[in-house]
């Protein structure tokens, strides 16, 4: 069976994050992104796991789905092109802060539960080191190791995955305050680690050039503090739909469950998800922002509006050049410093991904109006509507088929999306990178040309 998931997003009691992300909302989302399952994110946060007991109800072996009464005001904003089933799977991040081999280290980290008493297991131990209602990710003094260790105490199917893995101020290879290697931040326990999180400023084929990296499972989350970012990278799984077969996939790349699944049962009738023919691998890949767009891929001081290279921060001695500050090294900087391997490696048999860019940025570029405008959101519905999810848009609908759909320069922008063909101003100091899908003027001149066909 094949299903997209999108495994770290965050609840309205995250800092920064809308007031709009709750499960009602998460599942209506999810439908008309095309997502199947979601981490529910923050169960740690104390009135956001009570939310989650109310409201859930247990699904496939480990998985939860929402309970009925929640789902009806729902599913009349939902079009019947979008509409599929949605699960829910345990998940929260945990920002560490701690001093390790004379450093201070603040480090993300990922963490998934099978069930609500595990969840719930998790929750008691770290409300012992630190205050869980402040944040939905928390912020506790606590080595990475021995918050893997508590995960691992609760359960072995419990996991721990490293968070963004890349980005400079809070990650396990952060070039300010990560380390070089999994084992300097894990020691003994890093064989438990089995995948990363690869954050939206690198992408698979930068992370394969670290050869320690061969055996670990890149994964891809969006990292949602809103509704419309769900699904701007995700998961791609062929495999049953429960939380043992997405952790086997993830760990073995084996598509039978691990031993200890209670339940040793298949997920959804294979009619009730979009069929896609199967590739014989449990974790197929991932939906990837193009690097560029993420907000730290490029060195850089965006005080000074300074985006440098790797080269250039190296010939100005990792400051600004304008005002003399130290520059904050972005991902492809810190990438390049701890690789073993040339850029362009591929490794063979690795799961295969697909850059995309949002459907809602793509119709704001074409309308020339900001994305959260009316008629982006009108064109976004009248699309889905007549289409189905907005992934299945990106992925596989046909330019020809939007041609049809009196839509020429959208099926222009999605032919170029998927062939690479995109411009982009690369994001640096916490600056999101701007994407162009058309040059200045070629709307104008090719919408004309377009029509005559």
């Amino acid at each position: 069976m094949f299903f997209i998931a999108d495994l770290h997003i965050h609840s309205p009691y995250s800092r920064a994050t809308s007031k709009e992300m709750n499960l009602e909302n998460l599942y209506r989302w999810a439908q008309l992104k095309g997502i199947t399952v979601l981490g529910t994110g923050d169960f740690t946060h104390p009135r956001w796991f009570a939310e989650i007991q109310e409201k859930l109800e247990p699904a496939e072996p480990g998985l939860f789905r929402l309970r009925p009464e929640y789902c009806s005001e729902q599913d009349a904003r939902i079009p019947n092109s979008c509409r599929g089933e949605v699960r829910f799977l345990l998940s929260a991040e945990v920002s560490s802060i701690y001093s390790k081999n004379g450093r201070t280290r603040k480090v993300h980290n990922l963490l998934f539960a099978p069930g609500l008493e595990i969840g719930a297991e998790i929750r008691s131990k770290l409300q012992r080191i630190g205050n869980l209602s402040s944040d939905g990710r928390p912020i506790l003094g606590l080595d990475s190791k021995v918050l893997l260790q508590i995960v691992l105490e609760a359960s072995p199917e419990a996991f721990l995955v490293p968070a963004h893995a890349w980005t400079p101020h809070f990650s396990v290879f952060g070039s300010n305050s990560g380390f070089d290697s999994m084992e300097e931040c894990f020691e003994d326990l890093t064989p438990h680690i089995f995948a990363i999180e690869t954050g939206l400023s690198s992408d698979p084929a930068m992370n394969r050039r670290l050869s320690k990296l061969d055996k670990i499972t890149l994964i891809s989350n969006s990292d949602a503090h809103s509704l419309a970012k769900l699904g701007r990278e995700a998961n791609l799984f062929n495999t049953e739909l429960s939380y043992y077969h997405i952790r086997s996939a993830m760990e073995t790349r084996d598509v039978n469950p691990k031993p200890d699944d209670p339940q040793g049962q298949t997920g959804l009738a294979a009619g009730a998800l979009n069929p896609k023919p199967e590739t014989g691998k449990p974790f197929e890949g991932t939906i990837e922002f193009f690097p560029e767009e993420g907000k730290y891929h490029l060195d850089g001081h965006r005080a000074c509006d300074m985006r440098m290279s790797p080269e250039e921060t190296r010939r100005h001695e990792y400051s600004c050049p304008k005002c003399g500050r130290k520059a904050t090294v972005g991902v492809l900087h810190r990438v390049e410093a701890l690789a073993d391997r040339p850029e362009g490696f591929i490794l063979p048999e690795a799961p295969t991904y697909q850059s995309l860019i949002p459907l809602l940025e793509i119709i704001s570029e074409i309308k020339g109006v900001g994305v959260n405008s009316k008629k982006v959101a009108q064109e976004y519905e009248r699309l889905l509507s007549h289409f189905g999810p907005e992934l299945s848009i990106l992925r596989e609908t046909t330019p020809e088929e939007i041609e049809g759909f009196d839509s020429p320069l959208l099926a222009e922008a999605i032919r170029r999306v998927r062939a690479g063909g995109v411009k982009i101003a690369a994001g640096y100091d916490g600056e999101y990178g701007k994407v162009q899908v058309f040059g200045p003027g070629e709307k104008e001149t090719f919408a004309p040309q377009m029509s005559l066909f």
